[in-house]
């Protein structure tokens, strides 16, 4: 048939399986195997030792961490803390997923279950949504089952020591054996109602980007119409980026409003996500724009792969990236900067979150501007073809003389 002697038939072909080699690397390559290992995570152990009745010390505070720093199966790194309060220091600093916190009374508690007044204490388990809705959900999980095997090897330890008396010991002193803690697991900074599970930070960039990228074509082309002297381009360039920064204003407003006024999306500080928005929006407006007048409509592939390159890593934790990945994806995309202010914004409001995200979004913003009017110095195609057809025809004349 004709239709397959077609070249075009075959290099589209060839086309369409190279897309989909490049998008499904962007998409699954970066993620697939990714794994949680270690994921930061607070131990306090405030329990003191308490006398058994033989006179000999019981410290089962000091027994469970020297078992947990020494356990390399856990997806942990163990950020061992003196008080509790230093702990959720660390949580609202976003250096912790959560918290494992052993109280005083554990050995104390322990020692009860004997009794016929048991006292059980109660271990708490702490996670942080708004550092990561996905690790600090690994971190309540793993930690519950951490408590459940320390409760185990306790009772164990206890029905033991009791089959080894000859005492009988009453049904309820059994019982008691058989739990000889509470566990109590506790959310801070929630992410609230309709915030994508803890995603939204992702989310609202994506979104941001896509509308940056096509404030940033219609600039470049509306640009390119004006055909003038480098000086004037100068100035055509200062208003574009002007005209940037106030769609970028309109665009992110509207986006706030919509996410909150169509989605139901809980903003803590909606006035304070809208500038953070605004800021991520006029860096993205920068990056583009850069491109754009430097390059051209080529840019566009790079900045369409830039963009799903970076979907899937934008939500995770980095701890669950593979390493490679952490080096040469997560540690320098934009997007990674502005979910981490947006994070800060929507869940830790009121907290001081130090960080370095606004900081590089400022310099991205600033050396996109510059970079941008620095292109109204670049050989325009059409300024070149003139000057090389003004030469021929001085060229011609001068032979015709």
């Amino acid at each position: 048939m004709a239709i397959f002697k077609q070249k075009l038939l075959w290099i589209g072909l060839v086309a369409v399986f190279v897309v989909m080699m490049v998008f499904g690397l962007a998409m699954m390559g970066s993620v697939l195997g990714a794994k949680p290992q270690h994921l930061p995570v607070a131990l306090v152990v405030e329990d003191k030792a308490a006398a058994r009745p033989d006179g000999s010390a019981l410290n089962v505070g000091e027994e469970v961490k020297k078992n947990l720093l020494s356990n390399t199966a856990l997806p942990f790194e163990w950020h061992v803390v003196s008080t509790e309060s230093e702990a959720r220091a660390g949580l609202d600093r976003q250096d912790y997923y959560g918290a494992l916190l052993i109280p005083p009374d554990l050995s104390a508690g322990v020692l009860s279950l004997a009794t016929g007044t048991p006292q059980p204490a109660t271990i708490t388990i702490i996670g942080s949504d708004g550092a990561n809705a996905q690790a600090s959900a690994t971190v309540k999980q793993v930690l519950g089952q951490v408590a459940q095997g320390i409760s185990a090897g306790l009772t164990q330890q206890l029905l033991g020591q009791a089959g080894a008396s000859s005492a009988v010991i009453p049904v309820s002193t059994a019982q008691a054996m058989m739990n000889p803690f509470a566990v109590t697991q506790e959310t801070v900074h929630p992410v609230g109602a309709n915030n994508a599970s803890g995603n939204a930070p992702g989310m609202l960039t994506q979104i941001m980007w896509i509308g940056s990228l096509v404030v940033s074509i219609i600039l470049m082309f509306a640009a390119k119409k004006v055909n003038a002297a480098p000086v004037r381009r100068l100035g055509v360039q200062a208003v574009q980026l002007v005209a940037g920064a106030v769609f970028i204003a309109g665009v992110s407003g509207y986006l706030v409003w919509m996410a909150h006024s169509w989605y139901g999306m809980d903003f803590a500080d909606a006035s304070h996500t809208w500038l953070i928005l605004m800021l991520a929006g006029i860096a993205f407006f920068a990056v583009q724009s850069t491109l754009l007048n430097w390059l051209g409509m080529p840019a566009m592939p790079l900045l369409i792969l830039l963009m799903f390159f970076s979907l899937p890593v934008v939500n995770m934790a980095p701890e669950f990236l593979p390493q490679t990945t952490q080096d040469w994806l997560y540690s320098w995309t934009p997007f990674r900067f502005v979910a981490s202010a947006l994070r800060n914004s929507l869940y830790f409001s009121g907290v001081d979150v130090p960080g370095i995200s606004l900081k590089v979004l400022w310099s991205m913003s600033g050396i996109g501007a510059a970079l941008v009017l620095a292109a109204a110095f670049k050989p325009r195609k059409a300024a070149i073809e003139a000057q090389g057809n003004n030469s021929g025809a001085a060229s011609s004349a001068a032979k015709g003389q």
